[in-house]
């Protein structure tokens, strides 16, 4: 074996590749003490992670599926071909069949194997032989570790396999571990209690977070607000007036300028975007999340969905944006229905507690349950949704062969704290980095619009239809600048009770309407820069068809159930 040292320059840059859940992550973060940053990869829209630790970086690829064609996949194989020392990352409980796997990618390229997940392996000489082995026959430095704990002999074994790289010369081993280590089956893997588990499991984050960002609510309103008022009053007072348009702008009990909306976004927006994010990276962390794709699988399929896909879904209620994003790693088959579902059904961090202070209001002013009626809600926009994905997803998607790419049971384990927030960051970052100056945009464009009077004529214009609805005029308002902002949903209730008289029923139906007619601005242009203007058009166009309906049959047929 020879050893070729790096060519000297300011800096080295290690590519960090393998399958989806190896440890990758948690390996460089580890190894650097620091955080990603999120760079473009050579002007692609998709984005991979960069660590930097003294003169080396890191690049941290999206995991690779061998038999899929995601677009994470194209992105990780894009960042191996444009660099030349690789650290591998494979797990010691399916060695065998990651090095099969994903040797034929690296060869022809510098570095070594990193095994993670060793203290799933009883320690001793038996198995360091077989990293001997394996290393000989490899013509490459194999390193196991335990990624979470990385000892000093860890850090020095990469350092040299990176200083003075070896070249990966083989696409295939004759030696072999001999082994696949896998869990025990536990409660998900169950065939009838495994997916009502994982259900429930995916509820759990959804109704947690309405209950924490409610609670948060109740004690950040009063503070934030009174932030906030003197601001807006020193604008509407002496500011001139074109900046009094985008900053206070008010349109009845509705401010939508950036000052009004400010403690909006503080007490509901962003706690909930948190608890949401939180949540989801404890699933992630703890290898729970691969479990529920798996026994869920099943369910979804005929919709068009993989069991990987729901989660991206469930995203959409913390914020469309990254859920959005994130479906870079579906199959080009379940990529369309994942994006309809959550442009659908995915009530965002704007939306659903917009959508509860107007039940609420309904609630008290009717005498009507409160839950019952987000009860209701909630199990019509996923009834509804299912019945859209199943329509207007492909044949290919539906099919019964369109399996779960998953490789094997992952070991459960209790996340690390800095895994939990390194898991959170990623979507709380999407959401302030991409989410929010798209919303600051479309802020300072409704604000104009409104000005110039093209909210009151477009709501004019579509006053008489809402009578299709069995609404009132005035609810047409709420539904175009729902079209535009999802939180435009509070102009149906003002104060403590509704901006206009509405029944139970009609108070769903327009929340319904408001909310699933068409995706907020944010998300339909976040849709348009993944998919194309041309696909999004035509989602957009399908969306309000089915929407239209779905929310003609809740008009006339709600009365029966409030």
């Amino acid at each position: 074996m020879i050893r070729t040292p790096v060519a000297g320059s300011e800096t080295r840059t290690i590519v960090v590749v393998g399958k989806e859940s190896v440890g990758k992550s948690q390996l460089i973060s580890s190894l650097t003490g620091r955080s990603a940053g999120e760079t473009n990869f050579r002007g692609s829209t998709v984005v991979v992670e960069r660590y930097r630790s003294g003169n080396t970086e890191y690049i941290d690829t999206p995991g690779i599926l061998r038999s899929s064609d995601t677009e994470t996949t194209r992105l990780a194989l894009a960042a191996l071909a444009a660099n030349d020392v690789v650290l591998l990352v494979i797990q010691t409980t399916s060695l065998d069949q990651d090095l099969s796997d994903m040797l034929p990618l690296v060869v022809g390229k510098r570095g070594a194997v990193v095994v993670t997940h060793w203290d799933k392996v009883q320690s001793g000489q038996d198995a360091e032989r077989t990293i001997e082995r394996l290393a000989a026959d490899a013509g490459v430095d194999v390193i196991p570790l335990d990624a979470r704990r990385l000892s000093d002999s860890n850090r020095q074994a990469i350092a040299m396999a990176t200083n003075t790289p070896l070249e990966f010369q083989k696409g295939s081993l004759t030696a072999r571990a001999g082994w696949r280590i896998e869990p025990k089956p536990g409660w998900l893997e169950h065939r009838i209690v495994g997916p009502l588990l994982a259900i429930l499991l995916l509820l759990l984050p959804l109704l947690a977070t309405i209950y924490g960002a409610n609670s948060a609510a109740d004690i950040l309103h009063p503070i934030v607000s009174s932030w906030f008022e003197p601001a807006i009053a020193t604008v509407n007072a002496s500011w001139p007036s074109w900046l009094r348009i985008v900053l206070t702008a008010q349109q009845a009990e509705f401010g939508y300028g950036l000052l009004n909306m400010g403690p909006f976004l503080l007490v509901w927006a962003l706690p909930t975007v948190l608890l949401f994010a939180l949540i989801l990276g404890a699933y992630k962390a703890s290898g729970l999340i691969e479990r529920i794709n798996v026994a869920l699988h099943p369910l979804v399929r005929p919709f068009g969905l993989s069991g990987r896909d729901v989660v991206r879904v469930m995203m959409g209620f913390g914020c469309n944006v990254p859920a959005v994003i994130s479906t870079r790693s579906c199959s080009s088959c379940s990529r369309g229905p994942a994006i309809s579902a959550i442009a659908f059904g995915s009530a965002c961090s704007y939306q659903l507690p917009a959508t509860l202070a107007v039940l609420s209001a309904a609630a008290i002013a009717t005498g009507t349950s409160a839950l019952w009626l987000t009860w209701l809600f909630l199990t019509y926009l996923l009834g509804t949704t299912l019945v859209y994905l199943k329509f207007t997803s492909g044949a290919q998607a539906r099919s019964s062969q369109n399996v779960l790419m998953t490789p094997s049971r992952p070991f459960m384990q209790w996340p690390t704290l800095s895994a939990l927030w390194r898991e959170a960051w990623g979507t709380v970052r999407q959401f302030l980095l991409l989410a929010m100056p798209v919303f600051i945009a479309i802020c300072i464009t409704a604000s104009l619009l409104a000005h110039v009077g093209a909210l009151d004529l477009a709501s004019r214009v579509l006053g008489p239809v809402m009578a299709l609805f069995d609404l009132p005029a005035p609810a047409a308002l709420a539904v175009v600048l729902a079209s535009i902002r999802k939180d435009g949903i509070l102009l149906l209730a003002a104060d403590a009770g509704p901006s206009f008289a509405l029944t139970a029923a009609q108070a769903l139906t327009a929340v319904y309407l408001a909310g699933v007619l068409l995706p907020c601005l944010v998300t339909a242009m976040t849709i348009g820069r993944e998919t194309g203007w041309k696909a999004t058009s035509k989602l957009l166009a399908r969306q309000a068809g089915f929407a239209t309906l779905f929310a003609l049959i809740l008009a006339w047929g709600g009365r029966w159930l409030v």
